[in-house]
């Protein structure tokens, strides 16, 4: 049975399901204030929905009384409304967009009362506020609405030198910021999505494709006398363009200017955490392609004393990612350090939060944990459940979900077998293997070759196996020394194993030498 259960699809009940305590606690006070008794029918939708452990319309229409099929619909619609309500009620007090998005609303009011000057007071105020957090949308619809009433009516602002022309240069000013904005924006979006589509660079050619492509797209882009938000864009752009490129010590330097960034805006690492913690997560993702074990180890400390830190200003969406990007790293860590054994310790927790939080993850990140504890229990030469996990991961074809890392599971999964010594299994599953490989788009050398060692291996008698993995591991030597085929092995560290056979000790004594080396 697999650890994660299958993702909730009713809108409504996963809503439910993310709320805290006292978000629940506080809907239920929002309710009773606001409802009179005999409307109360969508608080018992609430309340058996919450201690429902999946959505099932029958029980829930034979438990509310008098409640028809056809009303269940909009129940549930109203339902969803006051929760938001009721949400937006608390997180008010908590998100300065949101207090000033109300203050906009509260302005137009005023206004439309006729009350102008009050209007502008307010607006003049949170104006200076939304500036200074960097909230550049609406910092351009406060100036656009100070900008209709003064041209609409007489206002004393008329008297003050330069009140205007200053209020017209903001305005320019930061239309041009948004606009610029947009652009970085959508150039680091562009430079992603051609990551998830076609990987890294595998050759000269594709390297100069994707260098040509991001220079023109750059040419239109202002890159001087940026906001907070157009660095951090500029930079994020230039994260994906050289880890497209596995120019690592380039991305790391991007990254660290991102992260920067935050550090010379220290409130805005509360302000927008995921957007900060995003630059560390690619930091530190950065210094494991690289291998540098004493920065990573330094960064990933750092990266949980900030959330030790600013823990209880941090809502559900970002304690998730904190969980996906600290964990990601946790077990890079044990990779590292050859401590697979030790990492092991980790699982039970990080299977428990993957299951707290499996209305909110896309099976992907799934599968890549999945993968990531398989590799660790075969580093800790558990096989048995290396393989479950491997398992699990087949058990998700069909679904277009990582082709590299799909590809990963099923060499890895031969591997696993000659550790157990399953080696009458091996044919038919290197077979399988060949059979799913040939399928993919975007195979790679170190999956070719690896492919073509079982090939080889599975028709030689087991006293030879030793020399066949001594010539592999020099052909796999070559592929070491070749810049686009480095990242490979950060999935698959086949010179590890085959070292570790060849000198019949254990994959975490072989990682452990490289440290040292």
């Amino acid at each position: 049975m697999n650890v994660i259960p299958s993702n909730q699809k009713d809108p409504l009940f996963s809503l439910i399901k993310s709320m805290t305590k006292a978000e629940k606690r506080n809907f239920k006070l929002y309710a009773n204030r606001t409802q009179s008794t005999s409307d109360l029918k969508f608080v018992q939708l609430f309340d058996i929905i919450d201690k429902s452990n999946e959505y099932n319309d029958v029980i829930i229409l034979n438990k509310i009384k008098g409640l028809k099929k056809t009303q269940l619909a909009n129940l549930k619609r109203h339902l969803y409304r006051q929760i938001l309500s009721s949400l937006r009620l608390i997180y008010i007090q908590k998100n300065i967009d949101f207090e000033i998005r109300e203050q906009i609303d509260y302005a137009w009011i005023l206004y439309g009362k006729g009350l102008y000057m009050q209007s502008l007071k307010l607006l003049e105020k949170y104006q200076h506020i939304a500036k200074d957090n960097h909230l550049d949308i609406l910092h351009l619809e406060i100036l656009e609405f100070q900008k209709l009433i003064e041209e609409r009516h007489i206002t004393r602002s008329r008297g003050i030198e330069n009140k205007m022309e200053t209020l017209v240069e903001e305005a320019e000013k930061r239309s041009r910021i948004l606009h610029n904005s947009c652009k970085l924006s959508n150039l680091k979006i562009e430079i992603h999505g051609s990551y998830i589509k076609y990987g890294h660079v595998k050759n000269q050619e594709d390297k100069k494709a994707v260098e040509q492509k991001f220079k023109k797209n750059l040419e239109s882009i202002e890159t001087e006398g940026l906001s907070f938000f157009e660095k951090v864009y500029l930079f994020q752009s230039y994260v994906w363009y050289y880890y497209i490129l596995l120019d690592f010590p380039k991305c790391y330097m991007n990254a660290r200017k991102w992260i920067d960034v935050f550090d010379e805006n220290p409130y805005m690492k509360t302000e927008d955490p995921d957007l900060y913690m995003r630059g560390i997560h690619y930091e530190l993702t950065t210094l494991y392609s690289m291998g540098s074990l004493e920065k990573f180890e330094k960064r990933l400390n750092a990266f949980q004393r900030f959330k030790e830190k600013y823990d209880t200003q941090l809502n559900n969406a970002s304690k998730i990612l904190y969980f996906l990007y600290f964990y990601t790293s946790k077990i890079n860590l044990y990779y590292l350090k050859g401590n697979f054994k030790e990492g092991t310790k980790a699982i039970p927790y990080i299977l428990k939060t993957l299951k707290k939080y499996h209305l909110h993850l896309d099976r992907h990140r799934i599968l890549v944990f999945y993968y990531k504890i398989g590799y660790m229990y075969v580093g800790s030469q558990d096989y048995d459940k290396a393989l479950d996990f491997l398992n699990k991961i087949l058990d998700m074809r069909g679904q277009k979900l990582r082709e590299d890392i799909q590809g990963y599971t099923r060499l890895l999964l031969l591997m696993v077998h000659y550790e157990m010594g399953n080696i009458e299994l091996l044919p038919s599953l290197v077979t399988s293997v060949q059979r799913y490989l040939e399928k993919l788009t975007n195979l790679n050398r170190v999956q070719k070759e690896t492919l073509q060692f079982f090939r080889n291996i599975i028709r030689l008698p087991l006293f030879e196996h030793k020399d066949e993995m001594k010539r592999f591991r020099g052909e796999i030597k070559i592929l070491e020394d070749n810049a686009y085929a480095k990242r490979d092995f950060l999935y698959l560290d086949v010179p590890s194993w085959l070292d570790s056979k060849i000198c019949n000790v254990s994959l975490s004594e072989i990682v452990k030498k490289k440290i040292h080396i």
